[in-house]
């Protein structure tokens, strides 16, 4: 496991990532009012969209606030290297029954937060899961991953399409309710979802694919069709978020896994304005809560990347910090450890533990010392 000061996050069927902010991004400044114009009742999750004085040490660096150490997680934190998840999932081999019944969401996310207590506690969840909710059934085979039995091709399969409904994805803020409860400000709940561009890779093709051969042939071929389903799905995406965020998510992640598939020119079209569409409409709710974007092969997309308005940019495992101009390439403001594979299946449990102690136990300012000892 080789670490980098980076934020991470990561839940999909092949993703990996690492984090960090930019020197060049402002720094995320809390806003104590909540629009007017929220459709989802603020008053009643208190505790999501407002800061408060005592914050988790992760919600501070994606902030840019700086913290005295790295704070550290990892993604797949939760998962099939733990002899805990493994025991359960035998118990309960459907992924979907594991990742959309409370109970056992909430047990899967706090496996690794009461074995190794890291910095951030993400949901178990996917980013498939909001489909259903908006007309878009899916199912999940064990060779095959998701398959998607009516894809989404023309406009009268646009027609299958509603407005979400969350009341069909209970689970999730029921779920957020109690992990926010069960750590407190100990360590920040993650909530995430996918892009458009990302989901629909998946609506259009009809599941996983190497190639992404019919939804590129679409920008050209049925570009008004692309449009309104990436539309559809940009205001889906934002009230779950929304939602999410309500239900005492800390911070959102907002996964473009293949945006890395598209040519930098294409992403701008195809991508990018409906992201941005997504944190303009967010932040206009809920100011105070932190987005961070990832895109998988982004070494082409960081200047675009930064563009969307989020607060914190994902770099994944190919890119060097240097290169995504981070501060100092790991400094006190804006960092958080992880790895850049994420926890891979027959990783030690110890090897994790020991991970977190190493991070646990660095301190900027003891090494800021250390290095002047050595220069004098």
């Amino acid at each position: 496991m080789t670490p980098s000061l980076t934020l991470t996050s990561g839940i999909g069927w092949n993703s990996s990532s690492l984090f960090s902010k930019y020197e060049f991004l402002p720094e995320f400044i809390v806003k104590r009012n909540l629009s007017v114009h929220s459709k989802l009742n603020c008053n009643k999750f208190p505790q999501a969209c407002v800061a408060t004085t005592s914050e988790p040490l992760l919600v501070k660096a994606a902030r840019g606030q700086p913290v005295s150490r790295p704070p550290a997680w990892m993604m797949r934190q939760a998962g099939r290297y733990m002899a805990a998840y493994r025991k359960l999932a035998e118990k309960y081999p459907s992924f979907r029954e594991r990742s959309e019944t409370t109970d056992l969401i909430v047990k899967i996310s706090l496996q690794p937060w009461e074995a190794f207590h890291p910095d951030g506690v993400i949901i178990f969840s996917d980013i498939l899961t909001p489909l259903p909710a908006f007309g878009v059934p899916f199912d999940i085979e064990e060779v095959r991953g998701p398959v998607i039995q009516s894809p989404i091709r023309d406009e009268d399969a646009l027609k299958a399409l509603h407005p979400i409904d969350l009341e069909k994805l209970n689970f999730v803020g029921e779920s957020l309710k109690i992990l926010r409860n069960e750590v407190g400000d100990k360590a920040a709940v993650l909530g995430f979802v996918g892009a458009p561009w990302t989901i629909a890779t998946y609506i259009v093709e009809g599941g996983t694919t190497r190639t992404y051969t019919t939804i590129k042939s679409m920008c050209d071929t049925s570009p008004h069709v692309l449009q309104a389903l990436l539309s559809h799905l940009t205001e889906a995406i934002t009230e779950y978020i929304v939602y999410q965020i309500k239900s005492g998510a800390h911070c959102i992640q907002i996964f473009d896994s293949w945006g890395g598939q598209l040519p930098p020119h294409m992403w701008e079209r195809w991508s990018k304005p409906y992201i941005k569409q997504i944190v303009d409409a967010v932040r206009k709710k809920c100011p105070e809560i932190p987005l961070v974007l990832y895109i998988n092969g982004n070494g082409g997309l960081l200047e675009r990347m930064k563009e969307t308005g989020v607060d914190v940019i994902g770099l994944d495992w190919t890119v060097d910090m240097a290169d995504g101009r981070v501060v100092r390439c790991a400094g006190p403001r804006g960092h958080i450890l992880n790895l850049g594979h994420g926890v891979l299946v027959g990783t030690p449990e110890e090897a994790v533990a020991h991970f977190f102690e190493v991070a646990k136990n660095f301190n900027f300012d003891a090494q800021v010392t250390e290095e002047a000892k050595l220069v004098v």
